[in-house]
């Protein structure tokens, strides 16, 4: 390949990755501007709330959470902060281990989750659904998919 080959196919690729994270920046902040107006909550509360929702007990360890939100240590104890103060989410300590504690969702938080999840689930789908067709839906879908299969290559 052309040293001018290499430069075309690494800009493309970082002309999509720029819009790739643009896109999802966007997407995010508007989801969670409503889902806030509508629900006070931000999509990462929500998303805490659906990860516990799904867990066994209701419950996960905190370094778990973090790993699933995506978040850092000090950033999912922030964000349980709130969730604990609005009455969504408790503590629970490990009974074998008093070092570990585990996050878990209350009644609350689940009538909380229940609540915001039909016109949270409806914003997604018009927030898409207003800009791609149904095929190009497809397509996403389909190429998105992709980055989660991979390994990034060394």
């Amino acid at each position: 390949m052309t040293s001018q080959l290499l430069t075309q196919q690494g800009s493309r690729a970082l002309q999509v990755w720029a819009r790739l994270l643009r896109g999802h920046a966007a997407a995010r902040r508007a989801l969670s501007a409503r889902l806030d107006a509508e629900h006070g909550l931000t999509v990462s509360e929500f998303e805490a709330l659906q990860l516990l929702a799904r867990a066994e007990r209701r419950a996960m360890r905190r370094v778990d959470l973090a790993e699933g939100l995506g978040l850092t240590p000090s950033g999912v104890t922030r964000l349980l902060d709130g969730l604990e103060r609005a009455g969504f989410v408790g503590k629970r300590t490990c009974e074998s281990d008093g070092r570990v504690t585990y996050a878990v969702l209350t009644d609350a938080g689940e009538a909380k989750l229940t609540e915001a999840s039909c016109s949270h689930v409806g914003a997604i789908a018009t927030f898409l659904e207003d800009r791609y067709s149904v095929e190009e839906l497809t397509a996403l879908e389909d190429l998105l998919g992709r980055l989660s299969c991979q390994e990034y290559p060394s």
